[in-house]
Formats: C-alpha cells, sequence, structure tokens
C-alpha cells in the first residue's frame, strides 16, 4: 500500500511539474542532408529575428521551445552527415598517398558531393 501512495504521489508532483511546461512537439523532419541545412537555416534566421525582441514573453519562449525541436532535428541529421563526411575524407586524403587518380577523383567527388551541400 505505501508504493501505490507513494507511485500515486510522483505521478500528481510530475503531472503539476509538466503543467507549467509548454507542449513537446516533433519538429519538422531531416531526412536528408539538403532538408537539414535549410531547415538549420531558416530555423536559425527565426530564432535570431525572436530573440532581438528586448521584451521576450510567454508566446516568444512557447515558440523558441518549439522551433528548438526542428534545429534538434536538422543538427542530429547534420552530425551523422559530417560523421560520415571525416571517413570519406580520410578515403580520399589515402588515394591521393597512391599512384591511382582515378581512385582519388572518385573519392573526392564523393566527398565534395557532401562538402558543398554544408558549405554554399
Amino acid at each position: 500500500m505505501k508504493y501505490l501512495i507513494a507511485a500515486c504521489a510522483l505521478f500528481f508532483v510530475a503531472t503539476a511539474a509538466q503543467a507549467d511546461r509548454p507542449d513537446h512537439f516533433r519538429g519538422l523532419p531531416a531526412d536528408t542532408l539538403q532538408e537539414a541545412v535549410q531547415n538549420f537555416s531558416e530555423y536559425n534566421q527565426r530564432l535570431a529575428a525572436i530573440l532581438e525582441n528586448r521584451n521576450l514573453g510567454r508566446a516568444q519562449m512557447a515558440e523558441v521551445h518549439q522551433l528548438t525541436y526542428t534545429l534538434e532535428n536538422a543538427l542530429e541529421k547534420i552530425q551523422a552527415e559530417v560523421n560520415a563526411l571525416v571517413d570519406t575524407l580520410e578515403e580520399l586524403h589515402v588515394a591521393s598517398e597512391g599512384t591511382d587518380a582515378r581512385d582519388m577523383q572518385r573519392k573526392g567527388r564523393v566527398y565534395l558531393e557532401t562538402a558543398t551541400q554544408i558549405v554554399r
């Protein structure tokens, strides 16, 4: 019985604590690197515009809270792509040490295909 009372008390405390928090959102997906970079750029601009306001209220705080979900999704995809890009760059580096110009060109194209999506 003590455990049931403790569980109920914990449930009510957790519910009350979340009552003051805005709803949680999923954010826009970032299924491709291009999508991630686009969302990252657009939502950083939105964030900057909100933060320029000197009088931030609950509405602006809720808006920032909501848009951070899209930013988190974008960063997660960008980070995964950059981690893979590190491996691709190493393959290019190793290919450049060899004598196979075709392999180096092939690895270089694969590297640039991703790198140019990140930096335009």
